[in-house]
């Protein structure tokens, strides 16, 4: 079926076969690089859905010969963009104050064909320039429509109800990202960017709308689903230009794509208008290729692969160390600890880079007690770097206040949940280091890719409490993680007791003792719902960091009916008919778990389209996504059992 598939469309080469995922010796077929011409081989689709099936985040392409038929990537200098028509007022943004002179690879793919007005679906990682591969094609082709928009008076009469562009974004962070972007780009132009995401104020966004007006819209699709469907909102796109998806498999993920059903809706009909849709996505599985029909005109659109097959992958590159831990006491310590010793490091030799951190956790609440804890270090005189903090229960003003603080700093720690793992540039960041299993190896995998931007140096910690290491072991196997016991604190043992704590564990227990209860709480709750086995095992060592590392008499109360809902009715947990019930939001996951579509149709041209996506022999198959695998290795067990489990990942 591929090769026949690829037999219709000129210039293709034959395909090839890589082993499959773990130790599977299946054939997988390698799509060509570059950029393939869709429109017209139906056939080529059909080929296209079948790799899709083993789709990775960062999968890559063979290099092959330019297809015939489709306009050449050999535009490789932003200034010589003027032969293809692209205004000179964009150029100079570019040229002069942004001082780009050559594209990257993936801008160099994807704007070219951009240029010609069709639509493009482009498999693209974050931190290659993609959003200025999308901006330019995007700005260029309103100003095609209405060239009056090119000089700087066009900015006077802007207005609401007239918007010519619109990118969706899936985070707040990442619109405000692309909307500085964007107005860089639009310096010498008339043109108006405002952003509308979610966590802001309605009224304000809409009043400096309607007084300023909008040619270029970014925003997140629940904020934008909002203002088009309120009818005095004056925000309205009758004459729209260019729609971008970034990060489409993100929005897919965190469950918007009722959302995105709902705005095209409210926009023109292609009948009506047509507009050129440019989606964007670091994976293609099944999901994207329903979105995509439903975005993307049928007859009109190339798929754009931007990576390369010799391309070395930031999690095979990256050096990446594992600390099995004793216990969840020992998190904090272990932490601690790894900041004070790699600061110091970087302090004392100066050929290295500042020391500039990403602390990853799977939930809000831990978030939250980390940032506490990290401040509360800082103030005491602990720790001289600057400690930051980005989660969902921040407004939307305090997460881009502190995004702006920690990618401008030179040195910090940014404690985070998932909202800054994918799309966001924070420069020179050495390392990032994760708590617990991530909810899937995608997760694992853009948290990593916050460091070694732009051929920079950078490594990967992963703090892996013991009820979660059999999780972990499935997950991210093939990943080249190291087991790492240079920490001193990851191996003490609070069951044998102590005279006096290790200088970390007892550090943490002064610090945690001055952190509201209730905060502590909901962190202890929280991580319950992101473990579905050994969930007796994990009250034991929960209830063993709360009374030896915090300090406490006893382990936070639960009311009986959360018991109930967790099936620990029977466990060690301190249930109290009045204690008060923990809102299930404390345990609950940044965003919501993939969703997946069974499509059998292979008519229509999309359904090619995964199968030009090769599946990586080290990447994430469809298998690994979810939390169904938890491990069932047993917690407790003889020190011979422990000493084992941390001897190897």
């Amino acid at each position: 079926m591929l090769r026949q598939g690829f037999r219709h469309c000129a210039g293709l080469t034959s395909a090839v076969t890589r082993s499959a995922f773990f130790h599977s010796r299946t054939a997988i077929p390698i799509a060509p690089r570059g950029v393939v011409s869709l429109a017209r081989t139906p056939a080529t689709f059909k080929s296209i859905a079948y790799s899709s099936r083993f789709y990775s985040a960062e999968a890559a392409a063979v290099e092959t010969k330019p297809i015939e038929g489709t306009v050449p990537s050999d535009v490789v200098n932003f200034a010589d963009l003027s032969q293809a028509g692209v205004h000179r007022n964009l150029l100079d943004a570019i040229t002069k104050d942004m001082r780009y002179e050559a594209m990257t690879p993936v801008q160099s793919k994807t704007i070219n064909p951009a240029l010609k007005g069709t639509d493009i679906v482009a498999q693209a990682k974050t931190g290659t320039g993609k959003t200025l591969a999308f901006l330019l094609p995007l700005l260029q082709r309103m100003i095609e429509e209405d060239p009056t928009l090119a000089t700087r008076r066009a900015s006077r009469n802007a207005r609401s109800d007239d918007i010519r562009g619109i990118v969706l974004s899936p985070t707040r962070e990442l619109a405000e990202q692309i909307a500085a972007e964007a107005r860089r780009l639009t310096k010498y132009t008339g043109l108006v960017v405002q952003s509308a995401v979610g966590g802001t104020h309605k009224g304000s966004m809409l009043r400096q709308t309607q007084r300023q007006g909008c040619h270029l819209l970014v925003a997140t699709p629940g904020r934008l689903n909002d203002l088009l469907q309120d009818p005095q909102s004056g925000i309205e796109a009758p004459n729209l230009a260019a729609l971008v998806l970034d990060e489409a498999d993100r929005m897919l993920d965190v469950g918007f794509e009722k959302e995105l059903g709902e705005i095209t809706s409210c926009l023109p009909s292609r009948n009506e208008k047509t507009r050129q849709t440019m989606l964007v996505s670091a994976t293609i599985p099944d999901d994207v290729i329903r979105l995509a029909r439903t975005m993307v005109r049928a007859d009109d659109f190339e798929f754009v692969q931007t990576i390369s097959e010799n391309e070395s992958l930031t999690h095979d590159r990256v050096p990446q160390h594992v600390v099995p831990l004793a216990s969840w006491n020992n998190v904090f310590p272990s932490l601690f600890e790894l900041i004070d010793r790699e600061s110091a490091k970087a302090a004392e030799d100066r050929s290295l880079p500042p020391f500039k951190a990403i602390v990853y956790f799977n939930t809000t609440s831990l978030v939250e007690m980390g940032a506490e804890l990290g401040f509360q270090r800082r103030r005491n005189g602990l720790m001289k770097t600057p400690t930051f903090s980005i989660q969902s229960q921040l407004t939307q003003n305090q997460r881009t206040k502190a995004a702006d603080m920690f990618r401008h700093a030179r040195s910090g720690v940014l404690f985070s949940s998932d909202v800054t793992a994918r799309g966001m540039d924070f420069p020179n960041v050495t390392h990032v280091i994760q708590v617990d299993t991530p909810r899937d190896r995608e997760s694992y995998i853009h948290r990593l890719g916050r460091t070694a931007r732009q051929n920079k140096g950078g490594e990967g910690w992963l703090l892996l409490p013991p009820t979660s290491m059999g999780s972990a072991r499935k997950l991210l196997r093939g990943l080249p993680l190291q087991p790492n016991k240079t920490l001193e604190s990851f191996t003490f043992d609070a069951e044998e007791g102590a005279e006096k704590l290790p200088k970390y564990h007892q550090e943490a227990q002064d610090l945690t003792q001055s952190l509201p209860r209730k905060m502590l709480s909901s962190a202890y709750t929280s991580i319950f719902g992101n473990s579905t086995q050994q969930r007796e095992e994990l009250v034991e060592d929960l209830n063993l960091w709360t009374t030896v590392g915090w300090g406490w008499s006893e382990p936070p109360p639960v009311s009986h009916a959360w018991a109930r809902n967790q099936g620990l009715l029977h466990s060690e947990l301190n249930i109290q008919d009045r204690a008060t019930r923990q809102d299930d939001r404390s345990g609950r996951r940044e965003g919501r778990g993939p969703r997946r579509f069974d499509d059998h149709a292979s008519a229509d041209p999309f359904a090619d389209m995964g199968r030009r996506v090769r599946r990586d022999d080290k990447g994430f198959g469809r298998s690994n996504r979810g939390n169904s695998h938890r491990g069932s290795r047993g917690f407790r067990g003889s020190r011979e059992s422990r000493e084992s489990r941390e001897s190897s990942f």
